[in-house]
């Protein structure tokens, strides 16, 4: 019988941040996933770690946290630092206040407001008249989501000795004791469950007591015709809109009555734009955000061209492409960006009800991990 300090169910990113915290204290530690490899939100995403625009508190200060640890492992690890930053384009003279009140604030540290010639020289294809209100963060980092959470696997196995059991279901939790659908038992001193947005196979009822749904997004990939450098990742209004950091300050107010006059079908999906760029030139652009219990797998043409107009509204690449298409889904909950769930003092559950577990994971982990063994130092 296999025995570990820590047992991890879930191989997505929130399961590695904890897998990642515990081993750098020397913990023996198995991580237990139902799939071959990470396939759900962790891979799914922008692998944009954002910083600037996350809601007020600890979300914003683990985000900060979260994104040191990247930037700590990202060489080691073999993950390529494909962008830092951001530039924030907004064309609405609404944006302006929003974007004052943002960088007077304790979140705008180390931010600044760029005329649109200084937001042109980050991001050449933006549209002048998109950029009249820009802000400007140095915080963020981006990696390709798909390629990054695969190597962060490696390098806890290689590096930390982390053991992985993939294509592992783990049926019950009897801390200190696991049992997987094969009936195999894994015995662990202390058992965290990171589900992603599985809500039914362990504890249940533990979990819908955070009023949980799924939330479904659209992505895309585009190919520009010519070629074009990014210096940054791109937001837009419709981002002041929404990312909890800006769209809860009371200057916000005045923004989002004129996106949802002006802009309606675009708040109705929940679409505000992101646009990073990959090592090969092409860009991950989205999202939408539906909700629902169990949301339907069918994307929308509607959809994916109301976040293709704001593209165009804001970024100037004429004869550019769409070369691949992908939904995914996140947990979500009303009021909450995250939660820990303690059934016991041995087993813990955490889960990520927002979509910025790429951005706080590795931040959440520490806190975990501090919370069962001690602070150190």
């Amino acid at each position: 019988m296999a025995t570990f300090d820590l047992a991890i169910v879930g191989a997505g990113i929130v399961g590695l941040g904890h897998a990642l915290a515990a081993a750098k204290r020397g913990k023996r530690v198995v991580v237990i996933d139902r799939d071959a490899q990470a396939n759900g939100a962790s891979v799914r995403n922008f692998g944009f770690v954002t910083v600037t625009g996350q809601g007020a508190g600890d979300c914003w200060s683990l985000a900060r946290r979260a994104r040191d640890v990247w930037v700590e492992i990202a060489a080691a690890a073999g993950i390529d630092i494909l962008q830092r930053g951001l530039v924030l384009a907004a064309r609405l003279p609404e944006s302006e206040a929003v974007i004052e009140a943002f960088l007077a604030s304790e979140m705008g540290e180390g931010c600044e407001r760029l005329s649109a010639g200084q937001a042109l020289s980050h991001v050449p294809c933006l549209r002048p008249e998109a950029a009249r209100f820009a802000l400007y963060s140095p915080h963020e980092v981006r990696v390709e989501s798909r390629q990054a959470v695969p190597l962060v696997a490696r390098f806890l196995a290689e590096r930390h000795g982390v053991e992985f059991r993939w294509s592992t279901s783990v049926v019950a939790v009897e801390a200190p004791r696991l049992i997987t659908a094969d009936g195999g038992v894994i015995e662990a001193e202390a058992v965290i469950i990171c589900p992603g947005d599985e809500f039914t196979a362990l504890f249940p009822e533990r979990i819908a007591a955070y009023g949980v749904t799924r939330c479904k997004l659209q992505m895309m990939r585009v190919r520009p015709a010519t070629p074009v450098a990014l210096g940054t990742a791109v937001m837009s209004d419709l981002g002041l809109g929404r990312y909890l950091g800006y769209a809860e300050l009371p200057e916000a107010e005045p923004l989002k009555r004129r996106l949802d006059a002006e802009l309606a079908a675009h708040r109705e999906n929940g679409i505000h734009l992101i646009v990073t760029q990959s090592a090969d030139g092409s860009l991950v652009v989205g999202d939408s955000h539906h909700y629902a219990a169990t949301p339907d797998p069918f994307g929308s043409e509607g959809v994916d061209q109301l976040i293709l107009d704001e593209f165009d509204a804001v970024l100037d690449l004429p004869g550019r492409t769409v070369t691949e298409r992908w939904i995914g889904t996140y947990a979500s909950a009303s009021g909450r960006w995250r939660f820990t769930d303690k059934p016991s003092d041995a087993v813990r559950i955490v889960v990520v009800t927002s979509g910025c577990g790429a951005s706080t994971a590795f931040g959440i982990g520490e806190e975990t991990i501090d919370e069962l063994y001690g602070r150190q130092g």
